[in-house]
């Protein structure tokens, strides 16, 4: 596998970027818009980058960032989701607004990117919203015992959507999960 590319970079055309290596070989990659416009023609740069291994082709996808390629990773994950349907995923946003759009199961943001349906994008958000945060919950920014009445009100078959509503405003000084739990069910009642 090809995972980084460090060369001067020769053009930008559309959303194909071409880098010269110190070795003499030359590369076209492809890239989202947002990671295009982070380099510029004529520097030297180092490019995280993604073999996709096809019957007729090689294609050399890169990123600004290991957030951005790790996302574009997890999208491939997905049944139906190839290279170029996550590289145009990953022109919705930056990745904290992809991921927070998953997490809180957003369907009509990931139905914006061409290509991309009702059917195909609620498969994205059953595959990847537990994979969005790094504990794996796809609670984000919830911690202690917010997370906690989160995951109870997933386990009594509320979404992360309602969960988090549910709980954004709940004062939880000096109370416990069990009377933070109580509150969120008076709220969504």
């Amino acid at each position: 596998m090809i995972s980084v590319i460090a060369g001067n970079i020769l053009d930008k055309n559309g959303n194909k970027l071409t880098v010269l290596t110190s070795g003499g070989v030359g590369y076209e990659i492809i890239a989202s818009a947002a990671s295009i416009k982070a380099w510029t023609v004529g520097a030297e740069a180092t490019i995280l980058t993604y073999l996709a291994v096809r019957e007729n082709a090689l294609e050399l996808y890169g990123f600004a960032s290991a957030q951005e390629k790790d996302l574009f990773e997890k999208f491939l994950l997905v049944s139906g989701v190839g290279p170029k349907t996550a590289l145009h995923l990953l022109s919705l946003g930056s990745v904290q607004e992809i991921s927070t759009a998953i997490g809180r199961e957003d369907l009509t943001y990931l139905t914006k990117v061409s290509g991309i349906g009702k059917k195909t994008a609620e498969r994205i958000l059953v595959e990847l919203k537990n994979k969005m945060s790094g504990d794996g919950t796809g609670l984000g920014e919830f911690e202690g015992a917010l997370a906690d009445v989160i995951e109870g009100l997933g386990a009594l078959g509320y979404s992360i959507a309602e969960a988090r509503n549910a709980v954004k405003d709940l004062n939880i000084s000096g109370k416990t999960s069990e009377q933070l739990l109580k509150e969120a069910l008076q709220r969504i009642k």
